[in-house]
C-alpha cells in the first residue's frame, strides 16, 4: 500500500492506510495525535474538525486519499500548555467549557474565523460555530472566549 504524504502540524507525515480511511482515523490511530475525537461519525457534531489548507472540515468524513500534498493544522498544532494559543488561554479564562469534549473542534472553527475575520460580530462568531454541537450549555461562555480571544490577537498584533 503506498503511502500518503501530507504535512500535520507542520510537520511531514506520510502514511501507508488505505487510501478511503477516514482523515480522523488516520490522525488519531497513526499519528498518535487523539485532541480531534470522535463523536457521531456522521459528519454533524464537529467534534472532529481540523483545518485542511486553512479551512475547517471534519475529518470523520475526508479520506485520507483527498490530503495528499495538504496541510493539516489538529488541536494539537494550535499551542502548548505552556504557551497556549490566544484561544486556548481565553476559553480557560472564560471556563468555557464543562466536559471539553467538543471544545477541540469548537477551538479549530473558532481559529478558523479569526483567521479570516480578526474582529468578527458576536453573530459572525455563533455562525461560524453553528457546525459545532455542545450539550454541556456552555455556549454563553464560548462565544465570550472567542470575542476575548479576537481582543488578544488585535492586540498582540499591535503590539
Amino acid at each position: 500500500m503506498p503511502a500518503t504524504s501530507f504535512t500535520v502540524n507542520g510537520n511531514a507525515a506520510d502514511v501507508a492506510a488505505d487510501p478511503d480511511t477516514p482523515l480522523l482515523d488516520v490522525l488519531r490511530n497513526h499519528l498518535g495525535l487523539v485532541g480531534s475525537k470522535f463523536g457521531c461519525g456522521l459528519e454533524q457534531c464537529g467534534t472532529c474538525m481540523v483545518l485542511i489548507d486553512g479551512l475547517p472540515r471534519k475529518s470523520c468524513g475526508v479520506p485520507l486519499s483527498t490530503v495528499a500534498g495538504r496541510s493539516v493544522i489538529t488541536i494539537e498544532g494550535l499551542g502548548t500548555p505552556k504557551n497556549p494559543h490566544p484561544l486556548q488561554q481565553a476559553f480557560l479564562d472564560e471556563q468555557a467549557g464543562q466536559c471539553g469534549y467538543c471544545l477541540s473542534g469548537i477551538l479549530i472553527s473558532a481559529k478558523a474565523l479569526l483567521d479570516r475575520n480578526p474582529a468578527p460580530t458576536r453573530r459572525e462568531i455563533a455562525l461560524a460555530l453553528d457546525d459545532n454541537i455542545c450539550r454541556c450549555g456552555s455556549h454563553v461562555r464560548i462565544l465570550r472566549a472567542v470575542e476575548r480571544a479576537a481582543a488578544m490577537m488585535r492586540e498582540g498584533a499591535e503590539a
